[in-house]
């Protein structure tokens, strides 16, 4: 039996286009056909860039606040991250990543021999795994990923691949090439998705932008923002299916009430029920007990 937690993994596909997600990940609508999963399509913010909407996934908040205008603005972040109010709230938290990630919540710039491996409790990120180079396996990705998970149990595990991106800037994002990155990465979580729906995980999968036919992202056509959203999980999100597009700063907030943190105050909270601290089981019966 599947304990009742406040444990989350999020999965980001950098680059991974909302028609291309519901043409050829055959495992994940399979779920979402037999309501397993939920899908929606989600609206990314603009500049559709990597490293600005990363800090929109985690933060909830827009470049115009952030300051994350670009992919060459290197800096740690100067928001509230989901990773900074989980560790507050004495959650453990764990992250396999590009580095442009630690970069953000960890340390900047990033240095390959030292900061390719991180465990400090008193970071964002307590347990990271950061690959620095764009065509580092997504295989590889997972089972680091994997690693940190049964190693140090976080509460909170932030998973981003970035084949997917990689095959649609060599190739473009109508190519066999970026057709068969979406196809492998399916695979992969056919693989990993059945262990942790088993052991209680709430669960989103998503990307931050898309990509153009010409291999482009940044934009504001939708193949460049539009986006999937797979959502699993009791009460993680509820919504009538003809809703257009999500916002992605909704993202953010969406991850807190998924670990029963209340979201930062620059984190929109439309569209979420009111917050309800998440209890474990083993935590209610310990106060039934007192």
């Amino acid at each position: 039996m599947t304990e009742i937690t406040n444990k989350l993994i999020v999965v980001v596909l950098d680059g991974l286009r909302y028609d291309a997600a519901r043409k050829y990940m055959g495992y994940m609508e399979h779920l979402v056909e037999q309501g397993i999963l939920s899908c929606y399509k989600v609206q990314s913010e603009l500049p559709s860039l990597s490293r600005p909407l990363y800090e929109v996934l985690l933060t909830g908040t827009p470049v115009a606040k952030n300051g994350i205008t670009a992919n060459h603005i290197v800096r740690l972040s100067h928001e509230q991250s989901v990773f900074h109010l989980a560790v507050a709230a004495n959650l453990r938290t764990a992250a396999a990543a590009y580095h442009w990630v630690s970069e953000l919540y960890s340390s900047a710039p990033f240095n390959p021999f030292t900061d390719r491996h991180q465990h400090n409790v008193l970071k964002p990120i307590q347990h990271g795994s950061f690959y620095f180079e764009d065509q580092y396996p997504d295989s590889h990705v997972f089972a680091d990923a994997e690693y940190l998970r049964q190693a140090f149990d976080p509460h909170f595990l932030y998973i981003h691949s970035m084949n997917i991106d990689d095959a649609g800037h060599h190739y473009g994002g109508e190519s066999k090439e970026y057709e068969y990155s979406v196809r492998k990465v399916d695979g992969l979580l056919a693989t990993v998705l059945p262990l942790w729906m088993e052991q209680g995980y709430k669960i989103l999968v998503t990307a931050d932008h898309g990509m153009t036919s010409s291999g482009y992202h940044g934009g504001v056509t939708p193949a460049e923002r539009h986006v999937p959203l797979y959502t699993f999980g009791d009460g993680v999100l509820s919504l009538e299916k003809e809703v257009q597009a999500l916002p992605q700063l909704r993202l953010a907030p969406l991850m807190c009430h998924c670990l029963g943190l209340e979201p930062a105050a620059a984190m929109s909270k439309e569209g979420l029920p009111p917050f309800v601290p998440v209890v474990s089981r083993k935590e209610e019966d310990e106060a039934v007990q007192l």
